[in-house]
C-alpha cells in the first residue's frame, strides 16, 4: 500500500489499477511506446511559461521513422490535447516534444504498451514531484554514468541497484556555468543490472545517462531496447528553378583576427559575416574597425554582411543621441571607403523586441538612425543598405515576459507599414530549436518572412530576408552534448537545407565564429598558444561549402528523419542531404538521368570526415544506403 500511495502522488504515475499509464510534466524528451495491442496515446498540455506568445509542434513517428502525426499548436493553444492510435508490431512509435517548450505535456496510454523516456541532456527535460521513482538498466560491461543538473528544482538523485539494494547519491549543486553538471559512475558487471531512479525535490529535473542506453522507465518489465526497422526515402528531382541559394557565414568579431586562424576561415569558407559595432568605442575613436572589414572582404571572400550597432559588450539600449549618432556615422564613413564592394546592411540595436520595453519605444530610434543613412545618397552607393529589427525570433516570441507583445514578426509588420521606404531587409535570429526533429521550422519562418515583406513578379522576396545570428541555444545556455558534438554538425546541415529549401532566404549565419567564454558556440575552437581547429559543426560547414551551388531546384521528399536540398550550377547538381535518425535509410531518387555523369556521393559521419560512398543508377533511378546521422552529397554533371 506504500507503494501504491507513492506512485498515485507522483508527476509520473503508474495506474494503480493498471489502466492508463502516465507521463508528466514533459518539457524537452523522447517517449518510445510499443503496443501489443490496439492502443490509443492522448497528449494533453497546459502552459508553463509565455506559451501564448509560442507556436509549438509534437510529432508522432512510427517504428520505420515515418511521419504518423504533427500537431501544430497555435499559440492561443495555451491548453489542449491531441490523440492518436498504437497500432502493434514488431516496430514502436516515437513521441517527441520538442525543446525549449513553452506547454508542459502530460502523456496517457494503455500500461501494457511499453514505454521508454529518452531526456534531454543538460537542459531540463520534466518537471516533477518528490520522491518520483523511474528505472533504468545498463548492460553486461558497459560503463555507465548517471548524470544531473540543478535546475532549481531536483537537487539529488539516488540509484538502487534492484538484485542487492547498492545504493549512489548524487547531489546536484548550483553550478556557476550553465553546460556544468553532476556525475557518478556505476559499477561494471558482467550481468544486467537494473536501477531504481528516486528523484529529489521538486521542480525542473534534468538527468541522463552515458555510456549505456539513455532510457527510463516506469516498469521495470519494460526495460529493452528500442527496435527501429530501417526507412525508405523517395526523392523527385524537378528542372524548376525555385531561387537562390543563401550566402553561408558566421559572426564574426571586429578584431583583427590572428594570422593562425587564417586556415579554419579559409576551410569554413564564410561569404557572410554578423559584426558589432560598439557606438560608445566609435564615436570617440578613429575608423579601428576599417581595415578588419577590409581584410574580411578581401582576403576571406565576404560578399555581404549586417552590422548591428550596439554598445560595448553588445549592449542592446542604443539611444537616439549624439553618441549613436557619431557612431553610426564612423561606420558609415568606414563603409564608404570600402570602394563598394559588396552589400553592407546596417541593423539599429541588437534584438530590440528584446531589449526595449516598447515598440513604440524603439521606433522612434529607427526612424532617426534611418534617416541619417538616406541623407547621403553616397550611402547607397556604397553598398548601404538598412535591416528593419533583427529580432530575437521571429514567429514565436523573445525570451522575456510579456513576449506575446513583442514577437519579432508583429514589430516588423508594424515598421513596414509606418516606414516600408527606409527598409531594404527584414532580420532576425532564431534560438532554442535544439531537436533534430523540429528544424523544419526553420523553412517555416522563412516563409512567414517572405509573406510578410511580399514577393516580386519573380517570386523572389520584394526584401531581402537575413537570418543573420542562429545556435541551438541563446545566451550561455549551453550543453556541450549540444555544441561540441556530431550533433551541432548534423543540426546546422539540417537548419542550412530547411531555411534553404524555398530559394527565400539571402543570408544565413551561424552564432558564433569561435568560442568566447562564457560563450562556447562557435565553429572554432580556441586552443593554448594562439592554436585553432574546428569543431564537428566547423568540419560539418567545410563538407558544406564543398558542395554548395548558387541555385535551389524544386526537390520532393517524403522523408522526415532526412532531409535533402537539389541545387544548381551551370551544368553542376548536387543534393545535400542529412539523416538525423539513427536508423539506415534506402534513398531512391528520381528525375536524374542514367548513368550520372561524372556522378559522386559522398559521406559526412559521426568520425567527421568526408568518405566516398557506393551508389547505383538503373532505369532513371539513383540509389543508395544512407547510415544513421549522416551528411551527404550527391554531385552530377547534367550535360
Amino acid at each position: 500500500m506504500k507503494r501504491l500511495a507513492l506512485l498515485l502522488g507522483l508527476g509520473m504515475t503508474l495506474n494503480a489499477f493498471a489502466a492508463p499509464m502516465q507521463w508528466g510534466d514533459i518539457r524537452d524528451g523522447s517517449l518510445y511506446l510499443q503496443a501489443d495491442r490496439p492502443d490509443t496515446v492522448t497528449v494533453r498540455w497546459v502552459p508553463a511559461w509565455q506559451a501564448e506568445a509560442n507556436e509549438e509542434h509534437i510529432y508522432l513517428l512510427d517504428g520505420y521513422g515515418r511521419l504518423q502525426g504533427d500537431r501544430f499548436i497555435k499559440a492561443s493553444e495555451v491548453r489542449g490535447s491531441q490523440s492518436w492510435p498504437l497500432v502493434p508490431g514488431a516496430a514502436g512509435y516515437r513521441l517527441e516534444i520538442p525543446g525549449y517548450s513553452f506547454r508542459s505535456y502530460r502523456v496517457e496510454h494503455d500500461a501494457t504498451t511499453v514505454a521508454l523516456f529518452s531526456p534531454a541532456k543538460v537542459h531540463f527535460s520534466v518537471e516533477t514531484r518528490n520522491g518520483t521513482e523511474l528505472f533504468f538498466q545498463v548492460a553486461p560491461g558497459e560503463h555507465a554514468v548517471l548524470n544531473g543538473k540543478y535546475h532549481g528544482g531536483v537537487n539529488a538523485l539516488q540509484a538502487q541497484r534492484v538484485d542487492d539494494g547498492q545504493q549512489l547519491s548524487l547531489a546536484l549543486k548550483p553550478h556557476r556555468a550553465y553546460w556544468q553538471f553532476d556525475q557518478v559512475a556505476l559499477p561494471v558487471s558482467d550481468r544486467p543490472q537494473t536501477w531504481r531512479l528516486r528523484l529529489q525535490g521538486s521542480g525542473k529535473a534534468a538527468f541522463w545517462l552515458d555510456g549505456t542506453a539513455n532510457l527510463f522507465a516506469q516498469n521495470p518489465q519494460q526495460l529493452q531496447p528500442v527496435h527501429e526497422e530501417s526507412g525508405e526515402v523517395s526523392l523527385t528531382l524537378h528542372a524548376k528553378v525555385l531561387g537562390r541559394t543563401p550566402d553561408l557565414g558566421i559572426a564574426l568579431p571586429n578584431l583583427m583576427p590572428p594570422a593562425s586562424s587564417h586556415a579554419v576561415l579559409d576551410a569554413l569558407k564564410p561569404s557572410a559575416a554578423s559584426y558589432y559595432s560598439y557606438v560608445d568605442i566609435t564615436s570617440k575613436s578613429a575608423r579601428f574597425e576599417d581595415p578588419v572589414r577590409q581584410l574580411y572582404q578581401t582576403r576571406f571572400g565576404i560578399r555581404q554582411d549586417i552590422t548591428l550597432l550596439a554598445g560595448t559588450g553588445r549592449q542592446a539600449n542604443l539611444r537616439a543621441d549624439v553618441q549613436s549618432s557619431n557612431g553610426l556615422e564612423t561606420w558609415l564613413a568606414g563603409t564608404r571607403a570600402l570602394g563598394g564592394q559588396g552589400t553592407h546592411y546596417i541593423g539599429f540595436a541588437d534584438e530590440p523586441n528584446l531589449n526595449y520595453s516598447s515598440y513604440d519605444e524603439y521606433r522612434s530610434i529607427f526612424v532617426s538612425m534611418a534617416r541619417q543613412v538616406r541623407s547621403n545618397p553616397a550611402n547607397a552607393s556604397a553598398g548601404v543598405r538598412i535591416a528593419m529589427p533583427a529580432t530575437s525570433r521571429l514567429v514565436n516570441g523573445p525570451f522575456a515576459n510579456n513576449a506575446a507583445d513583442k514577437r519579432g514578426i508583429d514589430w516588423a509588420r508594424r515598421l513596414l507599414s509606418e516606414a516600408p521606404d527606409q527598409i531594404d531587409a527584414l532580420a532576425w535570429h532564431e534560438w532554442m530549436i535544439r531537436d533534430l526533429l523540429a528544424t523544419r521550422v526553420y523553412r517555416d519562418s522563412v516563409r512567414r518572412a517572405a509573406q510578410l515583406v511580399g514577393l516580386d513578379a519573380k517570386g523572389q522576396p520584394r526584401k531581402a530576408l537575413l537570418l543573420d545570428q542562429t545556435n541551438l541555444s541563446s545566451g550561455s545556455s549551453l550543453s556541450p552534448y549540444d555544441q561540441e558534438t556530431h550533433y551541432a554538425a548534423l543540426w546546422w546541415a539540417s537548419v542550412v537545407i530547411n531555411a534553404s529549401q524555398d530559394g527565400l532566404l539571402s543570408m544565413l549565419n551561424w552564432f558564433q565564429a569561435a568560442d568566447e567564454p562564457p560563450y562556447a558556440k562557435g565553429m572554432v575552437r580556441v586552443l593554448a598558444g594562439d592554436r585553432f581547429e574546428l569543431k564537428p559543426v566547423g568540419l560539418a560547414q567545410q563538407f558544406i561549402v564543398r558542395h554548395w551551388l548558387p541555385h535551389v531546384l524544386q526537390l520532393d521528399n517524403d522523408a522526415f528523419e532526412v532531409d535533402v536540398l537539389a541545387m544548381a550550377g551551370d551544368e553542376q547538381r548536387t543534393l545535400l542531404g542529412v539523416n538525423k535518425g539513427t536508423r539506415l535509410q534506402r534513398v531512391a531518387l528520381s528525375g536524374a538521368k542514367c548513368p550520372l555523369n561524372q556522378g559522386a556521393l559522398h559521406f559526412f559521419g559521426a568520425d567527421n570526415r568526408a568518405r566516398d560512398a557506393p551508389f547505383a543508377c538503373e532505369h532513371g533511378r539513383v540509389r543508395f544506403e544512407l547510415p544513421g546521422q549522416t551528411l551527404f552529397a550527391l554531385n552530377w554533371n547534367a550535360s
